[in-house]
């Protein structure tokens, strides 16, 4: 029903392996552990800016820039051309792409970024995936946990689908743009090419090519609805 190919163009990845047999997309995010367990070699082949902490268990590609201040706990795979900027915190299982840019104050944990991904500020990616060239504004966060404990569902055109995992926090399509302050709930999917605009709340499914608006009444006409008998 929620197809890989519906959401990305696989050739924008070299860890397009972690896709066979998956039907719906979300199935790749308990895998991402087994993978990096059994195809990580630890190497640093980028360039290290001052003193960042880098766990033992990461590798780094050619001409990626980690700067002071930033911590890699690892796993992790971090592509070529990369740069990951101060202050920015990679946890554990973590798969990044080429040419990626991980500004300030950005945390990543168990989450899948394909190529040319941009999270410059302030962002949260918690057990996701993020298409080629996505991008997140400043503040924008991917929630993954409830806050009533259990399983996570997709709430879809034709219902519920059971996702079997407990923390899961999005699947951003190829392109998709999210913007500043932006919060996506648990068990979203954003299709291809969708736009979220600043300061919006997201559940569910969001087909390819949309756009979310968050529409606010002036303060003029707040005052008539409270203020009327």
């Amino acid at each position: 029903m929620f197809r890989p190919e519906d959401y990305f163009d696989l050739v924008h990845t070299e860890h397009a392996t972690l896709f066979e047999k998956v039907e719906n997309v979300w199935e790749v995010l308990s895998g991402i552990g087994t993978y990096l367990q059994l195809n990580l070699r630890s190497s640093i082949e980028g360039k290290l800016m001052g003193e960042p902490l880098i766990g033992k268990r990461a590798r780094i590609g050619r001409g990626t820039l980690v700067e002071d201040g930033v911590m890699i706990k690892g796993p992790a795979w971090i592509g070529e051309h990369c740069q990951i900027r101060h202050g920015c915190y990679i946890r554990e299982n973590v798969i990044v792409g080429n040419g990626v840019v991980l500004g300030n104050s950005c945390e990543l944990k168990n989450c899948l970024i394909f190529d040319g991904v941009r999270l410059p500020h302030f962002n949260y990616v918690g057990d996701s995936i993020l298409g080629y060239k996505a991008h997140l504004g400043a503040g924008a966060i991917l929630s993954n946990v409830k806050l009533s404990p259990g399983e996570i569902w997709v709430v879809g055109p034709h219902g519920k689908v059971a996702t079997g995992l407990r923390k899961f926090g999005a699947i951003l399509g190829d392109y998709v743009k999210v913007g500043c302050n932006s919060i996506l709930n648990p068990g979203s999917l954003v299709g291809r090419y969708a736009v979220l605009y600043p300061g919006c709340q997201w559940r569910g499914v969001l087909p390819a090519h949309s756009i979310v608006k968050l529409r606010q009444l002036p303060l003029e006409i707040l005052s008539r609805k409270t203020t009327s008998p």
